[in-house]
């Protein structure tokens, strides 16, 4: 189960884009919707108005549940929302109960932050658990951050007081270039899911996009004698800390990526021994 919020938790609209992508990719069915008169002030998260061949009509800040299978087999059910305004320890309860159902495997919440990074280098992901057997199994860092949360924290842990598996996947967004879309930030957020999925996701034109995205900014930079002289110190700060890193494990999780999309037998295929999710109930997982 992978969950997304607009809002708070999504610089760059990193983290709904990437999951918007697979819902759309996939042909995601619609499954439940939370009524957002219990959770929304509407002074925040306004309803937009839309015309159409002469009529009106009102779309509402909401939270949906789809469900979608994925070419190689494994089912996946997707929250997509906006961050609540109110009641949130009910409003996580409600989609548990949801999706509980479905009998879901693990929750993964997905998330963006603003980040002293510089946009010409990878952007860093971090994938993180509380749960100490899952860090163990997948190889995840245990989570040290202690202060304000936003939904997905709440809901993560609220997954795990219930008994669920759950973990978080967060990309860090240059600050600089905060303004959404963020296509290289996305197409990061994916690639992290498909470490935990253990299979390709789709990307459409992402990879074209964050090139262009990143051409453009560096164009920008080179305008400002300021902005370029910080990112300068921003990679140079970011290329000294990675030095000691020149590293197995990125490389080898690059190297199980490209063998999942090149062999659908490979690592995180069916029947492969990779990096994927926990196993669902009949073998899947969701």
């Amino acid at each position: 189960m992978l969950a997304a919020f607009e809002g708070w938790n999504d610089a760059g609209s990193a983290a709904s884009e990437a999951i918007s992508m697979i819902a759309q990719e996939w042909g995601a069915t619609p499954l439940a919707a939370l009524d957002p008169e219990d959770y929304y002030d509407f002074q925040v998260a306004r309803p937009v108005l839309s015309r159409s061949g002469g009529g009106a009509s009102l779309t509402w800040p909401a939270t949906r549940v789809s469900a979608t299978t994925s070419p190689r087999g494994r089912r996946l059910l997707l929250i997509q929302g906006i961050e609540p305004s109110m009641r949130w320890r009910t409003y996580c309860s409600e989609l548990l109960s949801i999706v509980r159902g479905a009998q879901p495997s693990a929750l993964v919440g997905v998330g963006a932050l603003l980040a002293d990074v510089p946009h010409s280098r990878p952007i860093p992901v971090q994938t993180t658990t509380e749960d100490a057997a899952l860090a163990a199994s997948l190889g995840l860092e245990s989570s040290e951050y202690a202060g304000p949360v936003g939904i997905i924290s709440v809901l993560t842990h609220s997954a795990s007081q219930e008994g669920m598996r759950a973990m978080s996947v967060w990309a860090a967004v240059p600050h600089y270039v905060s303004q959404p879309p963020s296509p290289k930030a996305t197409l990061a957020v994916l690639g992290a899911l498909e470490d935990v999925v253990g299979e390709p996701l789709p990307t459409g034109e992402l990879e074209d996009l964050a090139r262009a995205w990143e051409r453009g900014v560096d164009e920008l930079a080179e305008e400002d004698p300021e902005v370029a002289e910080y990112v300068h110190q921003l990679e140079e700060a970011k290329d000294t800390a990675e030095l000691p890193e020149a590293s197995g494990e990125a490389i080898a999780q690059e190297f199980e990526r490209y063998l999942r999309r090149r062999d659908p037998g490979g690592p995180g295929g069916p029947g492969g021994p990779g990096r994927g999710g926990p196993p669902g109930p009949g073998g899947g997982g969701k």
